[in-house]
């Protein structure tokens, strides 16, 4: 018997059905199946509601796109439960199946790793904490892809203080600042024009976004050293965590990176060939 915690992409009328499909099936199959209630109710299916969380599940099913793999993966919150992600969307970066190989990976998975049914891929995360200036907390947050300190108001700029293991590095005028993983080297930071870095790396990418400034290159730290952003001048700058925004700081405040202690874990059927993923995203000839 396996325990499995489905997410469904809140708004595809095709993932929730899949949802109640693949619910249905592993429960006439003498699995336990549900989807966490904060979960359910978001996506329309309070029927497959249950109190437990996916941290209590075997494996986490995620139905959706890349967006729905970082949703799952917040869930958990660095609980090392191994999450399976099926594309029901555009090519994803994160997801592993297609609709049709659902049961089929069900059965793979329940007949363990132990024999060589399947691998983990295991994922770097950050760690973001946010400090006000008085040094008070604001919250912490745990990141798969990136965290970013960035401008509110449109068309001006922000300046940003950069610390590396507590020693000043340079100041940045820009949009923002993105302080990513390898795994969020092909997100956001890929669009301010960050490096491609394999996700197989542990290393922190600090990439400006849009630098009035000379200094307008990427930074690849080691994944021991920490970087601190203070926000400087009196401006105020909004934080987010995975595309998702957390809070609002003033001059003065700090935002610290770390790697975490958590990986995230992807269910793998053979060799994942994340190059080969980022070749047919971006249309790359053979020649």
């Amino acid at each position: 018997m396996i325990r499995v915690a489905v997410v469904a992409h809140h708004t595809h009328a095709a993932a929730q059905a899949l949802a109640v499909d693949t619910i249905e099936w592993l429960r006439s199959n003498g699995d336990e199946a549900w989807v966490p209630s904060a979960d359910a109710d978001a996506a329309g299916l309070d029927a497959l509601a249950d109190d437990r969380v996916a941290a209590d599940a075997d494996l986490v099913l995620s139905l959706g796109g890349d967006g729905t793999m970082l949703h799952s993966v917040h869930l958990l919150d660095g609980a090392p439960v191994p999450l399976l992600g099926v594309n029901l969307g555009r090519l994803g970066y994160l997801t592993e199946i297609e609709v049709d190989g659902v049961r089929d990976a069900l059965v793979r998975f329940a007949v363990g790793a132990e024999h060589g049914s399947w691998t983990l891929d295991e994922r770097m995360m950050l760690d973001v904490e946010a400090i006000d200036a008085d040094g008070r907390s604001v919250g912490t947050w745990r990141a798969l892809n990136e965290g970013v300190v960035e401008k509110q108001v449109s068309g001006h700029t922000v300046h940003l203080l950069v610390r590396i293991d507590g020693e000043a590095f340079t100041s940045y005028a820009a949009d923002g600042l993105i302080v990513s993983t390898p795994t969020g080297s092909t997100a956001y930071s890929l669009s301010a024009r960050g490096p491609v870095v394999s996700p197989k790396h542990r290393a922190l990418l600090v990439t400006p976004v849009a630098p009035h400034m000379l200094f307008d290159r990427s930074l690849v730290l080691d994944p021991s050293e920490t970087v601190e952003i203070e926000v400087l001048d009196g401006n105020t700058a909004s934080v987010a965590v995975d595309g998702r925004a957390t809070c609002s700081l003033s001059g003065g405040a700090k935002v610290t990176c770390r790697p975490s202690v958590a990986t995230a874990r992807f269910v793998r059927f053979g060799e994942h060939h994340y190059h080969q993923v980022l070749k047919a995203k971006f249309g790359l000839l053979d020649r």
